[in-house]
């Protein structure tokens, strides 16, 4: 496995950002992906996506084999949120480690929930996805979204060894048809891709990134 590049590095945050202006859009208004609502906030946020990610999961969808499909739970997330989570979890981290440094500290934070000032999600460019069925129902993929690696004893990692075979062909499956159209996946977490940011911009090559963070604000309609 190659070293992961996490979203603490120095290399993500150098990255400018040359904000394209694309507008967050409702996934729910696509028609085509399945909703979840277990992150669901009373203004809606967690639906919103860019508009150019919304289209790379749509094409993402039509590369899937018959009877898959993707499953969105969660995209845009603003600011003030992130910083919440971030926050939260580092706090968890302090308690674990009293010993260990603030530097550290952040690091191993990052593994699980991204720095604010860099988020993909703060940006509109991260989704938290998996797979379904037919009928709607999650395939296995190893762990639940959202599994923090010391919950899942690292698991959560997209290339873990500890997993089932049914599970690791499910990541592979979803990996495949997110890589074609384009998204780059947090190797630290199985579920979470992303287009246009800081990190898709460091893994990709590109010299600027297309999305910054945005306070979101309406959907546009359509």
């Amino acid at each position: 496995m190659s070293e992961i590049v996490l979203m603490s590095d120095p290399a993500v945050a150098a990255l400018p950002v040359v904000e394209c202006g694309e507008p967050l859009v409702d996934v729910r208004r696509s028609g085509s992906l399945l909703v979840d609502t277990r992150k669901e906030d009373p203004a809606d946020a967690f639906a919103l996506l860019r508009e150019g990610v919304l289209e790379r999961l749509l094409t993402a969808q039509a590369a899937l084999p018959r009877g898959l499909r993707l499953l969105f739970v969660e995209g845009y997330r603003p600011p003030s949120l992130q910083r919440a989570y971030f926050q939260e979890y580092a706090g968890q981290l302090r308690a674990d480690h009293p010993d260990w440094s603030d530097q550290r500290i952040h690091t191993a934070a990052s593994r699980y929930v991204s720095p604010p000032e860099i988020a993909p999600h703060s940006a509109g460019a991260a989704v938290d996805l998996t797979l379904a069925d037919a009928d709607g129902r999650e395939l296995d993929l190893g762990t639940r979204m959202n599994a923090s690696p010391e919950e899942s004893n690292g698991a959560c990692y997209t290339d873990a060894a500890d997993i089932s075979d049914e599970a690791r062909t499910n990541r592979h499956t979803l990996s495949a048809a997110l890589t074609t159209a384009g998204l780059v996946n947090y190797p630290t977490e199985w579920w979470h891709w992303s287009y246009g940011d800081r990190y898709w911009a460091l893994l990709t090559g590109q010299s600027t990134a297309r999305y910054g963070p945005t306070e979101g604000g309406s959907a546009r309609q359509g």
